[in-house]
């Protein structure tokens, strides 16, 4: 049936986040094959229904939809008979998912696509029910239907330099109307995967790739959903191969390619990383073994640079391609981690290592960073301890989720963490995320600071928040101290 939009969660971030079973399991009105298109509009009106689907005459497969554009474009304008069956005008192919898909992967399907409609099918590809444009875009309380297609529309390079900017100033726009900051990070972080897939497909077509699965991972503060206003890039490729003496030459291949892609990302705005963590670097253009062996070393000797290195390699989430690698790699990667204790306490060390900076007798306690003086480093020492201690808990109780705040909610009921505690964990990660998009917006262009504050310019009310935010982070890492006995 046409679905009104499903009343608000407790928060836009966790519905965009939650699976469709949740948002959008109402039963579809379908028709089979040889349903006369008479007899198929005349339920569409008597229901007040824009689509209806075709499913085979067991009603339990999906073959089509017709909606009121196809009754347009293939029936009214080429004047068909109403008596002829409703197969000879659906539009067939129909693109599915599965229950667990979140209505954020949903929304990115959609907008890629251009589909207004997709169906969700049980593993047996049933049909179950029908989510629309409108029933997602509802929940992110902006539509991101106009801008999203201009990406996808999009032909050169110059066209996604311009969508690029518009992203931004839109993205401005909403913060200073007052847009919650989980909601300002879904938006950027769904528009900017889009305009990163458009530079992906656009590049794929100028090059001989090789004909193997592979995919395109998102890392970093990419892969957590979780991108500011003043973002780099964190990327790599994944690509298949069992057969080792084969690796560096389908890597050869890749590599000019991902170069490529890396470039047009920087000229659309997302600067090349300073660390070189990108998939043009032949160190992050790996097979799936050498994934795995990777992981491996960093999990079996955990120095330093392994621990740097799962801050940024460990929040990896599908991007383009193959997802099913990507898939692997982290049941693989989660099976391995699960009992690696001496990884995971290093890990809880190096997480407890960026303590909030909360003072006995001010409120707050500065960093000797002399170029800022007297200011707050909000990513070190404000959302760095969630995110740390979230990933950590997400390796520890085998949380499949990349984001900060699916992480805590998901692994609450392994911690016994009560209800109100992660609520006002995720609130206070959010709230820190929010100061730092603020201040980003009143220093873009200028060089460094972009997320340091001071204090003492904030007012009254945000001094609080801020300070009862911190101790939410520190009665965080207290926690870890208790369940890693440090």
């Amino acid at each position: 049936m046409e679905q009104t939009p499903p009343s608000s969660p407790r928060n836009d971030f966790q519905a965009m986040h939650s699976p469709l079973s949740q948002i959008a399991m109402r039963q579809p009105v379908t028709v089979t094959l040889g349903t006369p298109l008479r007899e198929a509009l005349a339920i569409m009106d008597r229901l007040r229904i824009g689509s209806i689907i075709v499913v085979d005459d067991q009603g339990q497969m999906p073959l089509g939809i017709f909606t009121l554009r196809d009754l347009l474009h293939r029936v009214t304008l080429p004047q068909v008979s109403l008596d002829e069956p409703i197969a000879s005008v659906m539009t067939g192919g129909v693109i599915t998912v599965k229950p667990h898909t979140t209505a954020y992967e949903a929304s990115l399907i959609m907008a890629r696509r251009g589909l207004r409609h997709l169906l969700v099918v049980d593993e047996s590809a049933r049909l179950i029910s029908i989510v629309s444009q409108n029933d997602l875009f509802a929940l992110q309380r902006t539509s991101l239907k106009d801008v999203s297609n201009d990406i996808r529309q999009a032909h050169d390079l110059p066209t996604l330099q311009a969508c690029a900017k518009d992203v931004q100033r839109i993205a401005m726009a909403l913060l200073t109307q007052g847009m919650a900051a989980a909601q300002l990070t879904e938006f950027v972080s769904t528009l900017n995967d889009l305009l990163t897939l458009r530079v992906i497909e656009l590049t794929h077509d100028e090059f001989d790739l090789p004909q193997i699965k592979w995919c395109w991972v998102a890392l970093g503060s990419e892969g957590r959903y979780e991108q500011t206003l003043c973002t780099d890039q964190d990327n790599g490729i994944i690509f298949e191969c069992e057969n080792a003496a084969a690796t560096e030459a389908l890597r050869q291949r890749f590599l000019p390619f991902a170069q490529a892609v890396n470039n047009k990302l920087d000229a659309c705005g997302f600067p090349l990383c300073k660390g070189g963590i990108m998939a043009g670097n032949p160190q992050w253009c790996l097979s799936l073994p050498e994934w795995r062996a990777r992981f491996s070393d960093w999990i079996e000797h955990p120095q330093p640079k392994a621990l740097l290195n799962a801050a940024i390699f460990f929040d990896f989430r599908p991007l383009y391609g193959d997802e099913n690698l990507s898939n692997s790699l982290r049941s693989w990667l989660l099976d391995a981690t699960r009992n690696a204790q001496l990884f995971l306490r290093l890990m809880a060390e190096n997480a407890l290592q960026c303590a909030p900076p909360l003072g006995l007798i001010r409120d707050f306690v500065f960093d000797s960073n002399q170029n800022f003086p007297n200011t707050l480093d909000l990513k070190m020492y404000g959302s760095r301890p969630f995110v740390d201690a979230a990933r950590l808990l997400s390796l520890t109780h085998g949380v499949r989720q990349t984001s900060t705040a699916q992480r805590l909610l998901g692994a609450a009921k392994s911690v016994n963490f009560g209800g109100d505690d992660v609520a006002a964990m995720v609130d206070s990660f959010y709230y820190i995320q929010l100061l730092r998009l603020r201040h980003q917006h009143q220093v873009l262009g200028k060089q460094g600071g972009g997320n340091r504050i001071n204090p003492d310019l904030l007012n009254e009310l945000d001094r609080h928040i801020l300070k009862e935010a911190f101790k939410q982070a520190r009665k965080l890492q207290s926690r870890l101290k208790l369940d890693y006995r440090l």
